[in-house]
């Protein structure tokens, strides 16, 4: 749309930035965009004699950015995203990172923006709207207090309900919940790092967007062309045209728990017995309305569900995903599909990140199993594993920081840490990990000791050629060349965030895909080489930021249990992430990098063209 607003929330002013081609060019949008932007706030900080460590995440200083992407909002398939930086996170201390689907990504660019870039904060409850290129600031004081489903009911009402999208925050955000998210669309969420809780710390409640616009294509009949060709093999693909359409993204949890890599009870295990009761077929066999497809997405993984009758009723729900599913479920102990519906309901309705929720009731509850938390703290709450009744009330808890649910709010690492047992903190850089076990899954591990923002699988999804054999088949269990694949997936999901598409069309397109109709909607001539130097060039800008925070070598690096404790049972019995083998794989991956004590080198950085 070729222009982004900037919101000074302080001294409440708006005004239109113009898209830097040159920029652009380097970075796509997106997240490297955003990065770029946000690189420059930190050296305008540093200049005036404010040290990156310094940065309170809560204070004025703090960057909140909204980003779409060249992509987003036009016919290259699953376009319908949006990613969310900020300066820093409240939960790790280094660059904030979220992505959602839905329609904001898409009915931001066609309100005739690309960007939205949130600096300082209010004094009282605000809203922005952004309506067909007209910006306002609104007060929110009758909105602040209220839950995700109303918020954006009333501005629905209040603005149109056509062609309109909210992303807001919930009670979490309001309350500084430090694993917040922002939601979207009512069920699409902006999950990870607390985003939610730095909008709240700015007393932004939600932005409401509307528009007619579209973006211009610069070669729309050669695009037409080319988008029908890789739809066609998206639909052939057994991923992106069989297995998500009908299952969902859940369809993942017999596979994975399948080869004893689904982690269980906090960790302690990678394997259960009882997964298929809340697998993507029970889900799609008992619970299941219909299917609910993002903004111009032909896959349609989103699920919308109910559980009719019991303590757990929900008449309309959407989800739960699979990190979902296994965060509140299998980690927990907790195998009733209808607990979990309704936990993951509360998590959407409150705003909070369902993998760092789930992941958190899990600690708490081997804390709790290991006498680490005296009684009188739990405040009768029953923190024990399996129990489903008390997984649903931890989750609002949490959202209000009522009870023990002040613990809760502080994410697993600093509330292990507080009740004096680190290591039962399942997480990367203070970042909760994901669904996928390393010791059955080796190079996962190296992405989640690596990835940029902590514990997270969507950094490079390796998973896809160590598990679904996708583009080709390797073994899971081996150390040998992880490293080369790490560096790939990390790279190229760099672009697919800042093109800002959804990464499951990746199961069926590559690089080349993306170049093509990205080169149809831009103009330039991109090749396929050309976009992963954008992605390398991504993910090194962004660890230079991190290492301005303190962040170095001695952070890529796994939670002790890994290390040390083999798998109990299951497929993967007696497995472990070898130190020695994990190290070797780690200096490769720095090797390839060209990276020294985890930091990139000022030749590799010059060779980017990053300044410095």
């Amino acid at each position: 749309m070729g222009k982004i607003l900037e919101v000074n929330l302080t001294d409440k002013t708006l005004r239109d930035i113009p898209i830097n081609e040159e920029i652009a060019r380097k970075y796509l949008g997106g997240k490297g965009y955003a990065l770029w932007i946000l690189y420059n706030d930190l050296k305008e900080l540093e200049k005036k004699g404010i040290s990156p460590k310094d940065i309170n995440p809560f204070g004025p200083e703090n960057t909140l950015i909204f980003a779409t992407g060249p992509a987003t909002g036009t016919p290259f398939p699953s376009s319908g995203r949006y990613h969310v930086m900020t300066l820093k996170s409240p939960l790790t201390g280094s660059v904030g990172s979220a992505n959602s689907g839905g329609e904001f990504g898409p009915y931001l660019k066609f309100a005739g923006y690309d960007m939205i870039i949130i600096r300082g904060k209010s004094d009282t409850p605000v809203y922005l709207t952004i309506i067909d290129g007209h910006a306002e600031i609104h007060d929110a004081s009758d909105l602040w207090g209220k839950n995700v489903f109303d918020t954006i009911d009333i501005l629905k009402a209040r603005h149109g309900e056509k062609n309109s999208s909210v992303a807001c925050i919930g009670p979490a955000g309001e309350n500084l919940v430090l694993i917040a998210c922002i939601m979207n669309d009512y069920h699409r969420a902006a999950g990870r790092t607390g985003v939610g809780a730095v909008m709240g710390s700015k007393k932004l409640k939600a932005i409401y967007v509307r528009g007619s616009q579209r973006p211009p294509i610069a070669r729309e009949n050669e695009l037409k062309e080319k988008v029908a060709k890789y739809l066609k093999i998206m639909k052939e693909n057994s991923v992106t045209g069989q297995g998500l359409p009908k299952y969902g993204t859940a369809v993942l949890v017999n596979i994975i728990n399948g080869i004893g890599g689904l982690p269980y009870k906090n960790w302690q295990g990678a394997w259960s017995p009882d997964a298929d009761k809340i697998s993507g077929e029970t889900l799609e066999a008992k619970y299941l309305i219909k299917r609910r497809p993002c903004w111009g997405c032909p896959i349609g993984c989103g699920r919308v569900t109910k559980v009719e009758k019991g303590p757990f009723q929900i008449l309309y729900s959407e989800g739960p995903e699979y990190e979902s599913i296994w965060a509140l479920g299998q980690t927990t102990g907790v195998f009733n599909l209808e607990a979990l519906i309704k936990a993951n309901h509360y998590c959407d309705e409150f705003g909070l990140d369902t993998i760092s929720m789930g992941s958190t009731i899990a600690a708490a509850m081997e804390l709790v199993e290991k006498g680490y938390i005296p009684k009188e703290e739990l405040q009768g709450l029953d923190l024990r594993f399996g129990n489903d009744a008390a997984l649903v009330e931890a989750v609002w808890r949490t959202a209000y920081k009522s009870g023990f649910g002040k613990y809760l709010a502080l994410g697993s690492k600093r509330l292990a840490e507080l009740f004096g047992a680190p290591d039962l903190s399942m997480s990367v850089k203070g970042l909760e990990m994901p669904a996928y076990d390393p010791r059955a899954v080796k190079g996962i591990g190296l992405n989640y000791a690596t990835a940029n923002r902590g514990g997270c699988h969507v950094t490079g999804y390796t998973i896809s050629p160590e598990v679904l054999g996708i583009p080709e088949q390797i073994d899971r269990l081996s150390y040998e060349g992880k490293a080369k694949w790490v560096k790939l997936f990390q790279d190229f999901t760099c672009v697919v965030n800042s093109a800002v598409v959804c990464l499951f069309n990746t199961f069926a397109l590559g690089a080349d895909a993306y170049a093509d109709m990205l080169s149809s909607i831009t103009g330039w001539d991109l090749t396929a080489d050309d976009i992963l130097k954008i992605g390398e060039r991504i993910y090194n800008l962004e660890r230079l930021i991190m290492a301005k925070y303190g962040f170095s070598a001695k952070d890529d690096t796994l939670p002790k249990r890994l290390f040390t404790s083999p798998l109990p049972d299951g497929p993967s019995k007696g497995e472990v992430v070898d130190p020695e083998k994990f190290k070797k794989m780690l200096e490769e991956y720095y090797k390839l990098r060209g990276w020294v004590d985890g930091v990139p080198t000022p030749e590799k950085l010059k060779e980017l063209g990053i300044e410095v």
